[in-house]
Order: C-alpha cells, then structure tokens, then sequence
C-alpha cells in the first residue's frame, strides 16, 4: 500500500509485499559484484574455502548494515535515498598488494589500513560536500553516463560466464542464455502489466535461471552443503595493524571512494528527481565512512554505492527508500543464512549478463537525458562533455593505460567514473567559472542552433524594420507589437501586428 501523502518521492512506502519482491531485485542485480571483492582477496591471501566464505559472509552482512543506514538515516549519517551499499571495487588493487607476499598474514594490515583511512575520510567529509555547487547537470550528466558506459564490460563479462578460466567462457550457450534473459527482460516490459513491469528484472532472473537448470547449465545441489545458519565473528581474522604506507595507500581509495560515492548520490537523486544539497550529500558520504570503517571488525572491506543499482532505479522508476532498505535486510539475512547465500550464488552469470545489458544502459541513457538539459550555445560545454566522457573511457578500452604512472596516480585514475568525474569538475572550473581569458569567438567544437524564420512571418517585415533588445521597431523608431503564436492568425493579424514563432 501507498503512503497516502510523501513529501519527496524517495519517501514513498510501497508495502511488505512490494518492499520484498523490488528489494530482492536489488540484491539479485549486485550480487555478483558484492562477493567478487571477498572471493578476490580470499584467494589472494592463500584462505581456505571455508574462510573465503566467512569473508563473504561478512561482506554480505556488512552490506546490508552499510545500506540499513544509508537509506533510513540516523542524524548526521546516512542520505536517505534508495542507495545499495556493499564492497567497493576501488580498493581491490590496493588491498591485493598490501596482503604481497605476507599471505593471509597480510589481512590484518589491510584492515588496519581500511580503518585509519575511512576515519580520515570522515572527517574530510565537509570538504566534499561543499563542491556541490561545482556539479551542475553539465557534471552530472557526464558522471551518469560514465556509469553506465563503464558497467558494460562488467555485464559483457557476465554474460560470456563470468570466470575467464572456465572452459565454457565466452560460450554460444552462455551468451545465448544472456540473450534469452534479455528478450525475456524487453517482453515483460512491453506486454506485461504496470507492476510485472516493474519486475520484469527480477522475473527474467528467475525465468533464465529455471531455464538453465533444465538444460544443466546450473546446480542447486551444493545449497544444502555446509552451515545453514553462522553468526559474523568479530575479529576472526586477528587484531588489525596500523602501517603508514598501507594507510596512506588506502586513502587515495578512500578519496577516489568518496568521488564516487558523491557522483552516484547525485546521479540517483537525478533520476528520482529530488533535492540533493551539500547537507544530504554529507549524511551520504558520512555514512558511507562510518561503515568503511566499522566493516573490517566483521572481516569486511570499505564500503560504498553500487552503481549498478542506480541503473535498477531507473529502469524500473521504483524510488522508494524502503525498498532499498528491505534490500539491506535480505543482505545482512544472507549474511547470517550461508544457505539462501548459496541459493542466490546458483543464479548463472549469464543470467545477470542479460539483465545487466538494460540496468547498464539505462543509466547511460539517464545520463543522456541529463545532457540534454545542458545549454551548448556560444560555450565551450560540448567539448567538456567530450573530453571528460572520453577521459573516462580510457581505462575502460585501455586497462593497462597507466601502468607505468605511479601507483597513487593508477589508483585514482584506474576508474573510469573517478577519471571523467574529475576531469568534468576541472574543465567546468576552467571554463564556466574562471572566465578569464575566455574567447568570444568559440572554436569550431560549439555546437550552434539552426537560424529558422518562418515564411510567413517574413511576409510581414516592412523596409527599414530593425529587431534591436529583443523588440522590433518600424523605419519610424515605432515598436512594433510581437504577439505569441498562438495567440494570433494569418487571416486575422491587422497589418502592422507581427506575429513571429521560435522552432527549437
């Protein structure tokens, strides 16, 4: 059931029901990315099987926690906008070479490390979100569609299988199941009703994966295997260890986090159409810095927004909060029950490859419409949309590009989003707001509007007519009446009246 008057549409209480069903989508769409960053450390600390899947346990739970907080609020902390929470992907490179050579020894100094860096981010919060003013739809709409752009190797990969290792990768029947869940996505959509539409992600979900199991491309018989119930142990891992290079390598993810944090904050609250200021992106990033920091006591990792569900918000226009915080209780349910872990881990990858093509190009396509809004006329904002757009598609067509720059500079600029968000603010301050030394005389990369004047309205120009501070006046210097189209006709204008209409 509806709220029966909201204030703001992210305000919106749909029902348990509901809540249940759109929240499971959101857990099912970033699934895969959420125990990617725990699988990737696990094995690059040499863990066991079984304390591989602790780490993702905790992951899960903290996740869920992250998101709880990040949608309800509490003062201070949390932006209270439908954001899914989970591990950030940023911090991958960083944290695989702190663990080096140390082994599994090395985790403690990974968590050290994210600890110490996320409190400073906290308390460099004020500073970040006070550049709101510096993110007009000229930089968002740039952020919004590198989002989406640069998700689409991730649903590529997805929709080839997944593991490259695996002798299956890239197969015409795991492609051919993407391209299943697709159609099945696209048939939902259109034929289906306003609430099966909504669903139609999670619907197709569920459909590929039955279609999968019956052609043997997945197996439920491993779900029953192991703990149904483990409650995350504090500390497992050991003690964390404070090292200065560690921390301060840590930080540059903390910062290039927090870009990200801020861009999809101000992407979702775009495409849901509400008011984001400098306040609310603070709550956000405060919270997004509390978590980080509190994640690693349950053997967990910074934390931060999932892209990819920014995507699910726009494709299916459910912007409720509590959607997204039932979310984040199935999360921290998953957490505590390995077993509905296990069940949702038997959904094939290629199957989230079919649904990522429309939740990632959605976002891009968001982003576009963003764009639009954004005047071209006799400024240089066409080629900032080019530049920062095509910055940010380096790493992506490119991910070797900076190996060979210094360490801190590959951290930050190895993500697209973070690359093109940088980029988009700079080249905005360059030429929006340090106008000094700005041509008049723009280069050929402006893009100008069509002159159109219509036949009709030529017609009724008289010798010596001058259109001078937006009036038109006669050879006499006698202004000259102009009237809204609408509100005049050809047959009935008397003589003198113009009557002149603007075609964009």
């Amino acid at each position: 059931m509806t709220s029966s008057a909201t204030s703001r549409p992210e305000d919106e209480n749909l029902g348990i029901g509901p809540n249940l069903a759109y929240g499971l989508q959101h857990v099912l769409t970033m699934y895969g990315g959420i125990i990617a960053v725990p699988l990737i450390i696990g094995q690059a600390a040499g863990l066991s099987s079984a304390d591989v899947g602790l780490l993702i346990a905790a992951s899960l739970f903290a996740g869920g926690l992250a998101t709880l907080l990040q949608t309800l609020g509490i003062p201070f902390f949390g932006c209270r906008l439908p954001l899914v929470q989970g591990v950030s992907f940023a911090g991958v490179a960083t944290m695989v070479a702190i663990i080096g050579s140390d082994g599994a020894g090395g985790l403690p100094v990974v968590f050290g490390a994210v600890i110490v860096a996320s409190l400073v981010g906290l308390l460099i919060t004020p500073l970040f979100s006070s550049i709101i003013k510096y993110f007009p739809p000229l930089v968002t709409g740039i952020v919004i569609v590198t989002i989406g752009l640069t998700l689409m190797p991730v649903t590529a990969r997805w929709a080839m299988g997944g593991n490259s290792q695996a002798a299956d990768f890239g197969s015409t029947a795991n492609i051919g199941l993407a391209a299943f869940t697709l159609v099945t996505v696209l048939l939902l959509s259109k034929l289906g009703s306003a609430s099966i539409s909504r669903l139609s992600i999670l619907l197709a979900i569920v459909i590929g994966t039955l279609v999968a199991w019956a052609f043997g491309m997945t197996d439920f018989s491993n779900v029953l295997n192991g703990p149904l119930v483990a409650l995350p142990e504090v500390l497992h891992y050991g003690m964390p260890e404070f090292r200065i290079a560690a921390i301060l390598s840590m930080l540059i993810v903390i910062i290039v986090t927090m870009v990200e944090t801020s861009a999809d904050i101000l992407a979702v609250g775009e495409i849901i159409e509400t008011k984001v200021d400098s306040k609310r992106l603070g709550n956000g990033l405060r919270a997004d810095m509390i978590s980080s920091a509190l994640a690693p006591l349950f053997g967990s990792f910074t934390q931060s927004a999932f892209a990819q569900n920014v995507g699910l918000v726009a494709v299916t226009g459910v912007k409720s909060r509590y959607v997204v915080a039932t979310a984040g209780m199935i999360l921290v349910t998953l957490g505590l029950l390995p077993v509905m872990g296990r069940l949702v881990a038997a959904v094939p990858t290629a199957v989230l490859g079919g649904a990522g093509l429309v939740l990632f190009g959605t976002v891009a396509a968001s982003g576009i419409r963003t764009l639009a809004q954004v005047d071209y006329r006799n400024n240089m904002n066409l080629i900032i949309v080019a530049t920062s757009i095509g910055f940010g598609m380096i790493p992506i067509a490119a991910p070797s590009f900076y190996h060979h720059f210094p360490t801190w500079f590959e951290t930050i600029f190895h993500s697209g989003i973070s690359s093109a968000a940088i980029m988009a603010i700079l080249l905005n301050l360059l030429f929006n707001h340090l106008r000094a030394g700005n041509s008049d005389q723009q280069s050929v990369f402006v893009a100008a509007s069509d002159r159109i004047l219509r036949s009709r309205d030529i017609r009724w120009l008289n010798e010596g007519d001058v259109f001078r501070d937006g009036k038109l006046f006669d050879c006499n210097g006698k202004e000259v009446p102009i009237v809204e189209a609408d509100e005049s006709h050809d047959h009935a204008s008397p003589p003198r009246k113009k009557h002149f209409e603007q075609e964009h």
